[in-house]
């Protein structure tokens, strides 16, 4: 057992877990915190994928947070995470209003590293951040005082069915490829939110990303010919535009080490 899953199963109080969005991250997240001991609930907006939850002993609930219904069956609840892509900033606004009146103490907010520009440079928690949908619910995030968020921005998301070597199909040529890659495994996003809550991290953000920043040429040429599709067109562009995520806050915080580091061992 590692050291999340053991301080939860020992010292954690709060056992109820409602997981915002049961899909490529929140299924496995929710059935890895079931095995964990935690009484689960999860949401979908697909009638079609409840049976399939319900399956997983996933207490599945249908919830659209830009339908405006209220959801207070899915958020009696300790921990609130929230999985979804929704950039609907009214819809995020109603959802808060309602986590207000809720049980919910605590919520990790899974937002992504594209809140930054490309500045050429390493980029860390502290750095200023662009203005869009995202940051924007980020703040409504930050700035609530009824319960504790801690977010998590994840780099670029692969593991399972999503493998890089799959993307830039049809001729499409790859921009910048003397940038940089800023990815993550699915695997060490699921270990970083079981820290969160096993250490009761909360009120902070952190980068998520592994250590490992390849160029895009060396990172895509080999995805596509590992995977026996022919080597890939690159842009070659004039400006070159590119940003490197730091994860040093979370690896120095939680004591986290990544799983999958190395991302040319994929």
């Amino acid at each position: 057992m590692n050291k999340a899953k053991l301080l939860i199963s020992k010292y954690f109080k709060l056992k109820n877990v409602s997981v915002l969005g049961c899909g490529w991250l929140g299924k496995p997240l929710a059935t890895s915190l079931l095995e964990d001991g935690f009484w689960v609930k999860g949401s979908t907006t697909s009638e079609e994928k409840v049976e399939t939850l319900q399956a997983l002993g996933i207490e599945t609930h249908l919830v659209n947070i830009s339908e405006y219904e209220e959801f207070d069956v899915f958020l009696d609840t300790d921990i609130l995470i929230i999985a979804i892509t929704s950039k609907d900033v009214d819809g995020f606004e109603s959802l808060i209003a309602q986590i207000q009146e809720s049980s919910v103490q605590k919520v990790i907010f899974i937002s992504s590293t594209s809140v930054y520009g490309k500045l050429n440079r390493v980029m860390t928690e502290e750095d200023a951040v662009l203005k869009n949908p995202l940051t924007e619910i980020e703040n409504l995030f930050k700035e609530n005082t009824f319960f504790e968020t801690t977010i998590i921005r994840f780099s670029g998301l692969f593991g399972g069915d999503r493998h890089p070597a799959n993307w830039f199909k049809n001729g499409r040529k790859i921009p910048q490829p003397n940038g940089f890659v800023n990815m993550i495994h699915r695997e060490d996003c699921i270990e970083i939110i079981h820290e969160v809550i096993a250490q009761n991290c909360w009120n902070t953000i952190f980068n998520a990303c592994s250590n490992h920043h390849p160029t895009r040429r060396e990172f895509y040429t080999l995805a596509k010919l590992s995977s026996d599709f022919k080597a890939p067109e690159f842009e070659e562009n004039e400006v070159y535009e590119w940003k490197i995520i730091s994860s040093e806050k979370v690896q120095r915080v939680l004591d986290y080490t990544f799983i999958h580091d190395d991302l040319l061992e994929f």
